[in-house]
């Protein structure tokens, strides 16, 4: 099987319990997950399978989408429920005036430092790993993208207040930590109660099969039409035509000439990835300009099985 199968990770996977699982139903070797879930947290879960793992790193790029809750009132060494308290507060008491004016200001470009218990790599150890130990290091911000970000709901009638929000973000962002800042800015502790990823790569919850779903199809032979085309996560690069001579020579790994491909509008970055697509459809490959040519040179090739 070639394709991208989007799955709805259930709480208490992991995205590698999630990968085994559908490895040994369909009895393949070549699947790639695309972007780490935490074992409490739901949400879309693309798998790249067969030919399409060639295509993972372009899927890990994209924007992601969560629906979060975020808890007032205490904060924990995870900066979610699993954890230990670290510091807590009897009330909080927050106006929804408050809320809505520090979300503004988490929108845009952010910088955002990787909790403790997470997979950044720092001398060659995970962070989790030496958060195991007992070790609290420095961490370097990073930026971060929140593209939105969308107050849902509130429930502030209660001593540890809770919001619900929606935020689309870029690769990397820290739901967790995010909600920690928020509850910064206000002046209190908080911690992310629950997650949920609603969109990746494109995918979205709709288009997702869920764990039971795909071993009843598996079953009965339905599963492979499920599956999505490589370049389904491909859409955010431009995509032209070319006739089927020089698709011939694309599918050869042959450089195209830029002439033959009158529907891009191509920009000044020599590096733009090119979607490369034969008159009947069928898609060649990922292509880039060649540097100081008038030519495309191939970049990934899905030759016809």
């Amino acid at each position: 099987m070639d394709g991208i199968l989007a799955v709805w990770k259930p709480a208490g996977w992991t995205s590698h319990d999630v990968v085994a699982k559908v490895r040994g139903l369909l009895r393949t070797k070549r699947i790639g997950h695309a972007g780490t879930l935490d074992p409490q947290v739901t949400g879309v879960l693309p798998l790249c399978i067969g030919r399409a793992t060639r295509v993972v790193e372009y899927v890990q790029e994209k924007p992601k989408a969560y629906e979060a809750v975020l808890q007032f009132g205490l904060a924990t060494d995870t900066e979610d429920l699993t954890g230990t308290v670290v510091s807590q507060v009897d009330e909080v008491v927050i106006s929804e005036a408050d809320i809505r004016r520090i979300l503004t200001a988490f929108t845009g470009e952010i910088d955002q430092v990787p909790p403790m218990y997470s997979a950044v790599q720092v001398g060659g150890k995970r962070l989790y790993e030496l958060a195991r130990e007992g070790q609290v290091i420095e961490r370097q911000a990073r930026k971060v993208t929140i593209y939105e970000l969308e107050l849902l709901a509130l429930d502030l009638d209660k001593p540890h207040p809770t919001i619900r929000f929606s935020v689309q973000c870029s690769k990397g962002t820290y739901i967790r930590t995010l909600c920690v800042d928020i509850g910064k800015a206000l002046g209190v502790p908080a911690v992310m109660a629950e997650l949920k990823r609603t969109m990746s790569a494109g995918f979205t919850e709709e288009q997702c099969l869920t764990m039971e779903e795909i071993e009843q199809l598996q079953a009965s032979g339905e599963l492979e039409s499920k599956l999505l085309p490589a370049d389904a996560a491909l859409e955010h690069f431009p995509r032209c035509t070319v006739n089927s001579e020089t698709a011939q020579h694309a599918f050869q790994g042959k450089r195209v000439p830029l002439p033959s491909i009158a529907d891009l509008a191509l920009s000044g970055d020599n590096k733009q990835l090119i979607r490369l697509y034969r008159e009947d459809g069928l898609f060649i490959g990922l292509f880039e300009r060649e540097a100081d040519t008038e030519l495309l040179k191939a970049v990934k090739v899905f030759t016809p099985a």
